[in-house]
């Protein structure tokens, strides 16, 4: 499901079974968003596996938990060495051209001893057992430590700062553009031995070899692929792998609850309403029109404008305590408004609780041209993650529909993909 934000690719099985789940930040290379939410699926697939095979050894008993959070930290590290020396390797590959005539050694003498500390010194930090990461992606794992680490070396050295930071703004993109080896094994044996030294010496050895073993030797062949999403006509599956983002995420909506008959879904650049029967089968469908006001790319918006983080937005807006009426959420506009409301003296907090009333109120008229709410009501995307919009939500549809059940899953973001991959599964067993 390739999203303007994220892509996300769930992995089934031929009985309907998830098996894994996977994501990424939607690139300009779609292509290569494509290959790494899928390679992520997998590896969050054969993560499942491993759990089932621990499930069945009575002498790990109680530690599944553990053992599984332990080895997919530790897998997650050797992915994370592993980028960086390709990072490492492309920096230095791009440290030419007359701005640095004269200064290549000094600038790569900076590179590699950032590079030595980001490996035996940082990726232990941040794949400790008790490390609070604010996001798992490369780049900005590698970002943060990279500024951190390179103006202290860049001064010990005699290089200019900027000459580090150019060498990563020029990499990171072509290294992001180049997912990790999908050498799988490796990475989790190496991972696994890493986890037998961190837990105790009692537990035997072989109680977490032999699972892992089986788990490994388990052979994933990939039988069929629908895309779907915003991006989806560039996805390079051929036309016939390819679904409307309405059919799969009312299908997807189905799959998780199967008595929804009305879904709301809020992503980066559209809101759908959508009708389904008890099938899953779309029987009407309303979208905003044109633009992308009271989306995700809105919130962002607001957020670059208000000089916060996305994710603070609704934890921001729970603490209002004003009810403010915002007139627009037109993503032209807003910054105008969001000036205007805050030179009059209003708080932030209760700006943004109106802000979220607003872009809830738009969506409630899509649902209502879509055929209104019937039965149960699911809400998906990626806003349905927010708090404040999901409280704004459920007061108007009891203001609106009374007491109507309504599903917020936590893996909401993966409905689309979710939908998209039981349309492959139909068209293996169909065949």
């Amino acid at each position: 499901d390739l999203g303007s934000t994220t892509t996300k690719a769930v992995v089934m099985d031929d009985k309907g079974q998830v098996l894994g789940r996977g994501i990424t930040n939607s690139r300009s290379n779609y292509d290569t968003a494509a290959r790494v939410s899928k390679l992520e699926a997998f590896i969050d697939a054969r993560l499942s596996l491993i759990r089932r095979e621990h499930d069945k050894e009575p002498a790990v008993a109680g530690r599944v938990d553990e053992i599984i959070d332990g080895l997919t930290r530790n897998f997650r590290r050797e992915q994370f060495i592993e980028q960086l020396g390709d990072l490492e390797q492309t920096c230095v590959a791009n440290v030419e051209g007359p701005r640095f005539a004269g200064k290549e050694k000094a600038i790569v003498g900076a590179l590699t001893e950032v590079f030595r500390r980001l490996r035996e010194e940082e990726a232990d930090k941040l794949f400790a057992p008790d490390a609070q990461r604010k996001s798992d992606f490369f780049r900005d794992l590698a970002g943060s430590r990279f500024m951190q680490i390179g103006e202290e070396v860049a001064r010990a050295n005699g290089v200019e700062f900027d000459h580090l930071l150019h060498m990563y703004d020029k990499s990171i993109t072509e290294v992001e553009n180049r997912p990790p080896s999908a050498d799988m094994n490796r990475k989790f044996r190496s991972a696994m031995e890493r986890v037998r030294g961190e837990m105790s010496s009692a537990l035997d050895t072989a109680a977490l070899g032999a699972p892992i073993d089986a788990a490994l030797d388990i052979e994933m062949s990939e039988r069929y692929v629908v895309g779907t999403g915003y991006g989806r006509v560039r996805l390079p599956f051929p036309k016939e792998h390819i679904r409307s983002e309405i059919l799969c995420h009312g299908l997807g909506a189905h799959l998780m609850y199967p008595k929804t008959r009305t879904v709301l879904d809020i992503g980066g650049q559209d809101t759908k309403g959508i009708q389904i029967d008890d099938k899953g089968i779309v029987v009407n469908s309303q979208m905003n029109d044109r633009c992308a006001a009271g989306t995700g790319r809105y919130l962002s918006y607001v957020a670059d404008e208000m000089n916060m983080g996305l994710h603070e937005l609704g934890p921001l807006a729970m603490k209002s305590t004003k009810s403010i009426r915002i007139n627009s959420t037109c993503t032209v506009f807003a910054g105008a408004e969001l000036r205007d409301r805050l030179a009059l003296g209003d708080k932030r907090e209760d700006i943004l609780a109106g802000l979220h009333r607003a872009i809830m109120l738009r969506a409630m008229s899509i649902i209502s041209r879509s055929g209104g709410i019937t039965d149960q009501f699911t809400f998906t995307g990626g806003v349905a993650k927010n708090e404040a919009a999901v409280k704004e939500l459920r007061q108007l549809v009891k203001e609106n529909y009374g007491e109507v059940q309504i599903n917020i899953d936590p893996d909401s973001i993966y409905t689309g993909a979710l939908g998209a991959s039981e349309f492959a599964r139909r068209a293996v067993v169909e065949a």
